[in-house]
């Protein structure tokens, strides 16, 4: 049973191996447990929804994502990736590590504050995207990659967890990159419900057997459908998911349930 979060009352879904929470993160954040959670993987707001245009299965379609990734000036934007790291940070413990996906949008302001908050990076991974949307404008090159930040915090005593036998073996023998390629969430992945920015299971998968053992606790305070705590559930990992709308966390249950 997690014992990490402190407060029952917005709890949504709780189990042997999870907890689903439908609360603000900021809220959340500041009821679980001080050094309690063995690895966070967050997929925060990009701040990228500015009313431009995309393609999505070959249509022209909106940008926007919803209120959460609404666009915010510098200052704003900054402050917010400052607030959550920082309350991240005091539920990791010590020999812990944090992965963050971000975009060119948001990655560098992600990337400054967790420096500030006392954070060592490890990795700047890069997920290219075999599949992306074609670049409607013309006007640039097209967007077909994310970043992946893996940090730890900056302390002599630190012993973070990297499976580097396991990452080895599963990359035919030779030592694992730093690029990573695949394609973006297959359709099967959404079938009890769509999030905008889901992230595809064996991008997690590998975040987690990269970073974590079995029985460790997974954070991810920015949950949306579930792919993290789905796959850390599958692969014998305890989790702590949180999103602020019902319906994704919904998506979440049920995928759970599968």
């Amino acid at each position: 049973m997690i014992d990490a979060f402190k407060d029952d009352k917005n709890i949504f879904l709780k189990s042997d191996n999870g907890i689903l929470i439908c609360d603000d993160s900021f809220d959340a954040l500041t009821k679980i447990k001080e050094q309690s959670v063995d690895m966070i993987f967050a997929d925060p707001p990009y701040f990228l929804s500015n009313d431009g245009i995309t393609c999505k299965s070959g249509k022209m379609v909106s940008v926007n994502k919803g209120n959460w990734d609404s666009g915010k000036d510098l200052k704003q934007k900054h402050e917010f990736n400052q607030k959550w790291i920082a309350l991240c940070k005091k539920v990791l413990k010590d020999d812990g590590t944090i992965w963050i996906c971000g975009t060119f949008h948001n990655i560098y302001s992600v990337g400054l504050a967790l420096e500030e908050a006392g954070f060592k990076i490890i990795n700047n991974i890069t997920w290219q995207k075999t599949n992306p949307p074609p670049n409607l404008a013309c006007k640039c090159f097209t967007h077909s990659t994310e970043t992946i930040l893996w940090a730890k915090k900056d302390i002599k005593k630190s012993k973070h967890i990297f499976n580097y036998k396991h990452m080895k073996e599963i990359n035919d023998g030779k030592q694992m990159k730093d690029v990573w390629s695949g394609a973006l969430t297959k359709p099967s992945e959404k079938k009890m419900g769509k999030h905008p920015t889901q992230k595809p299971e064996y991008l997690l998968e590998r975040i987690i057997l990269s970073s974590t053992n079995e029985n460790d606790l997974i954070l991810d305070p920015f949950c949306g459908s579930g792919t993290t705590c789905v796959v850390a559930n599958r692969l014998n990992r305890k989790f702590i998911g949180i999103d602020n709308c019902k319906d994704y966390i919904e998506i979440t249950k049920k995928r759970l349930e599968l």
